[in-house]
């Protein structure tokens, strides 16, 4: 637990589900305000605000697009006249779907760059605006993923928006470290969440993707709300602009664990 998190305002994109539950969940335990962001389900939304209240926290929901400009501004507006302020900005909310990139249409690719990339983008710039209207030395923390790393066949526009992510993270944190506010991703890999569900009950699809992780296990949504909130905390205070993946080693070349090569 991160004592300077307790009271602190955080919203999460995409809360209302795998990783921004879990986060919403653990910054609940950290006693923090959470501000749980769901795009279509309010009944999700409502069981995760139970979770945090339960847990400890503080928390209201609000509904909005992050694809959406005004959905957004209405989003981080919310917070702000609730709590009366926003310390961190979680843009956590994405989507994927698989295609072979020569049949991939102009409306998935929009889809999925527009949710992941163009979303996260709106959720930074509307945190940061308010940070330097405000002179608030803010957080912002961007879910990325292996794949800004690791081509992904059949994901080229998943992959894409998680390569932009990077490099837009990288850029807010140079451009707005001088004002103390700090920009980082986090790049899961193989994590345990609904959207995975299908393919990790099988056992032979689970082995082969065990196959390329190091440790040797597919990882929990609450490992990545443990970077989210250290990212967040005060003990992170000297770490901005960087990728931190949460990956069980699966960016590092796991075909080479054994000395083959």
């Amino acid at each position: 637990m991160y004592k300077d998190l307790k009271g602190k305002v955080v919203v999460i994109t995409g809360a209302s589900k795998g990783l921004g539950r879990a986060m919403a969940v653990r910054f609940g335990q950290e006693q923090a305000k959470v501000v749980i962001n769901y795009r279509s389900s309010e009944e999700e939304g409502l069981e995760v605000l139970k979770e945090v209240q339960e847990a400890g926290g503080e928390g209201i929901i609000v509904r909005a697009d992050v694809a959406k400009e005004d959905d957004v501004k209405n989003l981080v507006r919310t917070a702000v006249d609730h709590f009366g302020t926003l310390d961190i900005m979680i843009n956590n909310a994405g989507m994927e779907n698989p295609s072979p990139s020569h049949e991939l249409s102009l409306e998935d690719w929009n889809r999925v760059i527009n949710i992941n990339l163009t979303g996260t983008f709106l959720g930074s710039r509307e945190a940061i605006k308010y940070f330097v209207e405000n002179d608030i030395k803010g957080n912002v923390i961007n879910m990325s993923s292996v794949h800004e790393m690791i081509p992904w066949p059949l994901f080229v526009h998943y992959a894409a928006s998680k390569g932009g992510i990077k490099l837009m993270t990288e850029t807010l944190a140079l451009e707005y470290a001088p004002k103390g506010i700090r920009v980082n991703n986090i790049g899961p890999g193989a994590i345990n969440t609904p959207i995975n569900a299908e393919k990790f009950a099988d056992p032979d699809k689970r082995a082969d993707v065990e196959s390329m992780i190091p440790l040797g296990y597919i990882g929990h949504p609450e490992e990545i709300a443990a970077v989210a909130a250290w990212l967040a905390s005060s003990e992170a205070s000297y770490v901005t602009g960087i990728t931190l993946f949460a990956d069980g080693g699966m960016t590092k070349y796991p075909e080479f664990q054994a000395g083959r090569g």
